[in-house]
């Protein structure tokens, strides 16, 4: 057993290679520049959002209210007719990039600290880069990528933005358990 206290190097610099790898999938690479489509006539509908003063929040349209209200007829045809609509309403000004960068390396030093728990419970020090790698691999895969799929199944998100998020994932994870057999404790 290792404590964590003992991968506080490989923690950081497992993150922090996330973190550098991520910027370059995000802002670089095309893989992802097609996830969002634009609306046909923006203008309009953000003027019609603007105009009844929708909140920030996430919402469904149409919404039942209960699961007695899914089962009323006016619901029902509701959902017949469509669209139906999953969407989040964020405040009007600039995107605060230094907050979201923030808050995505503090994610990244948590997904890093769970995978640390979990290996450091399985494996003790000295252990071989292989066993480390693979379980430090498989602790951050999950932590960047299996809750995405519940967005498809739930929330309509489109599976192909999905399976490209969940490929960020596996190469979070395979960077992560790179970093973990090379720094690990001997």
């Amino acid at each position: 057993m290792v404590p964590l206290t003992a991968l506080v190097l490989p923690v950081l610099g497992s993150a922090a290679l996330v973190f550098i790898a991520s910027s370059i999938i995000h802002m670089v690479l095309p893989l992802h520049r097609k996830d969002l489509k634009r609306l046909p006539d923006e203008d309009a509908v953000l003027e019609a959002l603007r105009r009844l003063a929708v909140p920030p929040g996430d919402y469904a349209a149409p919404h039942a209210g209960s699961p007695e209200g899914m089962k009323k007829p006016e619901f029902v045809e509701k959902m017949r007719r469509g669209p139906q609509v999953l969407m989040t309403v964020s405040p009007g000004g600039s995107v605060e990039m230094g907050k979201s960068l923030l808050l995505w390396f503090l994610y990244t030093v948590l997904v890093s600290l769970f995978a640390a728990y979990l290996t450091g419970r399985a494996l003790g020090p000295g252990a071989h880069y292989l066993a480390v790698f693979r379980f430090a691999g498989c602790g951050a895969f999950m932590g960047y990528a299996l809750a995405l799929l519940q967005n498809s199944i739930w929330y309509r998100r489109n599976w192909g933005t999905t399976l490209r998020s969940m490929l960020d994932g596996l190469i979070y994870g395979l960077l992560t358990a790179g970093v973990f057999g090379w720094l690990w404790p001997r």
